[in-house]
């Protein structure tokens, strides 16, 4: 399991380059590598014109995707590219310290960092400046994390509503304009266009060969996957609860996680916990890291103590693993996209490196723009900006979902 990624120095807020001619040379070469790099081989837009009297008004467009691939950024950029309009992309703050070269580009392609361990108020003032001046659309993740399942969505993050808010209200007070604010969902549905049976066979038979098992070749991928998931989830309840557990997945998934995760807010947050393990992984972290990254300059803690934090991170990084395999999701309806995601998660979990395979087609449907109130009516019973792009992003996923797998014949 890959550790969860921490700073090593105190974090800096990264400001986006606002210059357009960077962000046309590399589009360029960023949609050059959805085939290379991403195995993309076609990507249909639809519903542009959505945005295009939006566009021509000024108005702030705050556009929030679905969140499964790290592809998912990437692919936007043919929507920049459709509309000749480049994009800001709020993007987490690990991502800028992948080297000066990265770090460059990201800048440079319209990017800005957010801090998500904390309030990050530069990030948050960046944002809504950004839709009140309506210089170009502004891109945010609103699930703050892969899903890593194209047919689900995470809880939505409520900054998501509070920045489109915030820039609506500042608009509000502007005198003789008509520009507005709007969120407008966009579900990237991705669709696996090879041969299923191919792709997938040797990656199961390569996870049943690590783990010392005669693979079962003439088996159908999702008998093949429920054995292997069984088998995985009892070798981590072993490891950590000290035996296989009995009773069905999601009561055993459950378990696992709140055995990983409750001992650790006894710990740091006295008990308090949420009901979405990424909501608990974010307070944890919140606790945790900022100690370790100014002992990192100042050594105030111990090399035990350091070490201590970074398997409690390595447990959180599991637990939050754990619950992104969504319940049902290959037996409820195996479509290839449903089996092969499920899969690349099994893969990626064992070996810790990201999986790809195609070709892969993605569908870019941009849903109805709504336009931001300055206040948020606090009679409805939810948050209706976000409410609006969770209907919108539901509803979209659904409308493309493929149809499910052939029956598997064998070899």
């Amino acid at each position: 399991m890959p550790k969860l990624i921490v700073t090593d120095s105190a974090y800096e807020f990264v400001p986006p380059h606002e210059g357009n001619l960077w962000p046309k040379v590399l589009s360029r070469f960023v949609l050059s590598q959805l085939k290379s790099h991403c195995q993309i081989t076609d990507v249909e837009i639809r519903n542009a014109e959505a945005l295009k009297p939006l566009l021509a008004n000024r108005d702030g467009i705050l556009l929030t995707p679905n969140h499964c691939r790290m592809a998912d950024a990437m692919v936007l950029q043919s929507l920049s590219a459709d509309l000749r309009q480049p994009f800001f992309v709020m993007a987490s703050s690990h991502l800028f310290r992948g080297g000066r070269l990265l770090k460059w580009a990201l800048r440079r392609i319209g990017a800005f960092s957010v801090y998500r361990e904390g309030m990050d108020r530069k990030a948050l003032d960046t944002a809504t400046g950004i839709l009140e001046h309506g210089r170009r659309p502004l891109v945010i993740f609103p699930e703050g994390a892969l899903s890593h399942a194209n047919d689900r969505l995470n809880a939505l993050m409520e900054g998501v509503s509070f920045i489109a808010r915030s820039a609506a209200r500042k608009l509000s007070k502007q005198e003789g304009t008509s520009r507005q604010v709007y969120v407008v969902p966009i579900a990237i549905r991705y669709l696996f266009t090879g041969d299923l049976h191919r792709t997938v066979g040797p990656m199961l038979t390569k996870i049943e060969q690590r783990l010392t098992w005669r693979p079962d070749e003439d088996g159908d991928p999702v008998s093949r996957l429920m054995r292997l998931g069984n088998g995985l989830l009892g070798l981590k309840e072993t490891e950590f609860l000290g035996k296989p557990q009995t009773g069905d997945i999601n009561e055993r998934l459950s378990r696992l996680i709140d055995g990983l995760l409750k001992p650790l807010e006894e710990e740091w947050l006295n008990g308090r916990s949420d009901s979405s393990v990424i909501n608990r992984v974010k307070e944890l972290r919140k606790a945790i890291v900022p100690d370790m990254i100014e002992s990192d300059e100042s050594e105030t803690l111990s090399v035990d103590e350091i070490e201590r934090r970074w398997n409690q991170l390595e447990d959180m990084a599991l637990a939050q693993a754990l619950s992104l395999f969504p319940r049902e999701y290959v037996a409820s309806n195996p479509t290839p996209d449903r089996i092969l995601e499920t899969v690349e998660r099994v893969a990626e979990a064992i070996s810790g490196e990201e999986q790809v395979h195609g070709p892969m087609k993605v569908i870019l449907q941009i849903g109805e723009p709504m336009a931001v109130p300055a206040k948020r009516d606090r009679s409805a019973t939810t948050d209706p900006v976000l409410q609006h792009i969770e209907d919108q992003l539901v509803s979209m996923l659904a409308a493309t979902a493929p149809a499910p797998a052939e029956p598997w014949a064998g070899k």
